[in-house]
């Protein structure tokens, strides 16, 4: 069975690493000077992926913090999957070739399907789709605003055009240590028969443990922010607890 993945989280404001909490640009906590530092330090521990957003990114509707992206891609030897502000080809594409492995579309993905279909069509696991939940409706523009669809929905449209990996997140979960939302991201992996990586709200080893013997639903990862910034656990010891579980999941 392939392994349940550990994203740590990266997320960018001015250069900086940076936790907010639900996604408020005003509830932010700095925890680190250098992104390729603290992906170095993930790195280490034995990750095989990053996770990183770009928070000025998702607010301007264009990258911002592309410059750090790359250089983790470049000079380490782990996956890289980047969200915020992607919203051209032409950014898709810089990703790409400049070695990252995966983009996220977020915001895109309401606002233009028909954009986000073709780009599906043209890239395929490339693409990641990343659905924010706000009570169940998809929210977008660095959580700024709520659409009218459901998580569910949108999903189950996304993976008829090419979608097969989706990062779902909870806001109300997120940065708040209060556990994710494992029904939500079960109903989601299951009405759409793909791949979804859990987001938001990991606040101990048993929380990726409860996602991880969702791995026959689709639930293939999880991406842990705040719980490793405030050291509840390390990466090594959550790489550790699915790698444990992994014979009998």
């Amino acid at each position: 069975m392939t392994t349940f993945t550990i994203y740590p989280a990266i997320d960018m404001r001015g250069g900086k690493c940076v936790r907010l909490y639900k996604g408020d640009y005003n509830q932010e906590t700095v925890y680190g000077d250098s992104p390729f530092e603290m992906a170095k330090s993930f790195a280490d521990q034995g990750a095989k992926w990053i996770h990183m957003v770009d928070l000025d990114g998702a607010k301007a509707g264009k990258p911002v913090n592309h410059e750090h992206v790359i250089r983790v891609a470049k000079e380490l030897d782990v996956n890289v999957q980047i969200g915020g502000g992607i919203r051209t080809e032409e950014d898709i594409v810089y990703y790409i070739e400049n070695g990252v492995n995966r983009v996220i579309l977020g915001s895109i993905a309401v606002s233009d399907v028909e954009f986000t279909k073709s780009m599906l069509q043209k890239y395929g696991e490339k693409i990641a789709i990343g659905l924010d939940a706000k009570d169940g409706l998809v929210a977008t523009h660095g959580w700024l605003e709520t659409s009218k669809v459901t998580v569910v929905e949108l999903g189950k449209k996304l993976a008829e055009y090419g979608a097969e990996v989706f990062i779902f997140t909870d806001i109300a979960t997120d940065g708040t240590l209060a556990g994710p939302n494992i029904e939500a991201t079960r109903l989601l992996a299951e009405e759409t028969g793909k791949s979804v990586i859990a987001s938001g709200g990991i606040s101990c080893l048993e929380d990726v443990e409860q996602l991880a013997k969702l791995q026959s639903a689709g639930v293939s990862g999880s991406i842990v922010g705040k719980a490793i910034y405030s050291n509840r656990f390390t990466v090594r010891e959550a790489l550790d607890c699915v790698q444990a579980g992994g014979e009998t999941l």
